[in-house]
């Protein structure tokens, strides 16, 4: 008797199997769209919104159009505080170039930093995004700082983790003017 209630038992569940099985074959289930992803990681960063300091919002997309220096830094972070003042004077040099300092750092100290230390070049919170963003464009390790060059066309052209050497900045936009490829980080060519 029990084995004729285990043979039944077996062979129902197998037909309620084969049962499932033909009726999602049958009515499959609606596909679910999946929200849009960037392409490339330039994508992503181009399609990214970061508050101000003001605490009005930078659409990336506004930056458009010129050579773009981002530059991802943090008060506490004394390699980022030491190249700020080079990234400064880089961009002064170089009128056709836009930059954009993305702090991976809280808005209440990024103000009291610039308290101390007024900069022109233009700030932005990256806060967790900002950390996500910079994985995406190749900072693997999520250390600071870390520079982006990207090229007028949005293209990204030139990464660097770590401290910018002297005259790396000028190594680079000229390679980017020139259509040279990009030098290797840390090598200005000299």
């Amino acid at each position: 008797m029990n084995r004729r209630h285990a043979l039944f038992g077996t062979v129902g569940l197998a037909g309620a199997g084969l049962g499932a099985w033909l009726a999602q074959r049958r009515h499959p289930a609606p596909a679910v769209e999946a929200p849009a992803r960037p392409a490339s990681a330039a994508d992503a960063f181009w399609l990214s919104r970061f508050e101000t300091l003001e605490g009005g919002e930078l659409a990336a997309r506004s930056l458009r159009g010129k050579p773009l220096l981002l530059n991802f830094w943090a008060t506490w972070c004394a390699p980022c505080v030491r190249e700020l003042p080079e990234i400064e004077q880089f961009l002064k040099s170089r009128p056709g170039w836009q930059g954009l300092g993305l702090a991976i750092d809280r808005k209440e100290a990024v103000q009291a930093f610039l308290g101390r230390l007024p900069l022109s070049l233009p700030l932005a919170l990256g806060g967790v995004q900002g950390l996500e963003l910079g994985r995406q464009l190749g900072n693997s390790q999520g250390g600071l700082p870390f520079s982006v060059v990207f090229d007028a066309g949005g293209q990204l052209f030139w990464r660097r983790l770590g401290a910018l050497q002297s005259g790396e900045l000028e190594a680079v936009a000229q390679a980017l003017a020139s259509g040279r490829p990009a030098p290797e980080a840390g090598k200005t060519g000299a």
